[in-house]
């Protein structure tokens, strides 16, 4: 079972804009780290959209239950909407 998973976040104002940066990094036009860095509201951008390692209870429930849903390490979800924004999360660890 994992308790905790690592992701990285980029957070934007609609869904339109979250679906235009998901075609462009499926598309190898951008990586999902510039997206965050260039494209994210969140401050984590910075870092690439990294928040660390979290576990269940830390994150609001939608965007937790994309991230703990998904398997494959470098996965990235379809938009995630949360009172924030609009997020892609991609996973990158699991412990």
């Amino acid at each position: 079972m994992t308790n905790e998973v690592r992701a990285s976040h980029i957070l934007v104002k609609t869904e339109d804009e979250a679906k235009n940066i998901l075609n462009d990094i499926k598309n190898g036009k951008i990586t999902f780290a510039d997206a965050a860095k260039d494209l994210s509201l969140c401050p984590s951008g910075q870092n690439g959209g990294d928040l660390g390692f979290f576990g269940k209870g830390m994150m609001v429930k939608p965007f937790e239950d994309a991230a703990f849903a998904m398997n494959e390490i470098g996965e990235i979800s379809d938009p995630v909407k949360t009172q924030f924004g609009w997020h892609l999360i991609q996973l990158t660890g699991k412990n």
